[in-house]
């Protein structure tokens, strides 16, 4: 059985930085592209950043430049390092198991606990 499982985050001023980690077990790691999603209470999950088994890094507009996503195949553990944080960043942050068509990523059904991530003024 595939578990994802979340550590970091927590609260930060303004401008600062913060790491999160996620280990996975149960399925064969390198194999799939990996992704950190977000939430708000009200809102849709966002995808804020991706990486596909061949290593290559995507991001969403609004964190580009900011944050960074990285995978460690052989410790089954995907980070993602975000600087220069503010408010509009707040936010429980997920890991996911997914997949790449060459162009996107999609989510499969395995995620993370889920981080709270706050950013305070």
């Amino acid at each position: 059985q595939v578990q994802l499982v979340q550590s970091g985050g927590g609260l930060v001023h303004t401008g600062g930085s913060l790491s999160l980690s996620c280990v996975a077990s149960g399925s064969i790691f390198s194999l799939y592209a990996w992704g950190w999603y977000r939430q708000n209470p009200g809102k849709e999950r966002e995808l804020v950043a991706s990486i596909p088994p061949d290593g290559s890094t995507h991001y969403a507009d609004s964190v580009k430049g900011r944050f960074t996503i990285s995978r460690d195949d052989d410790k089954s553990t995907v980070t993602l390092q975000m600087s220069s944080l503010n408010p509009e960043d707040t936010a429980v942050y997920y890991c996911n198991q997914g997949g790449w068509d060459g162009a996107s990523y999609y989510a499969l059904d395995y995620w993370g606990q889920g981080t709270q991530v706050t950013v305070s003024k």
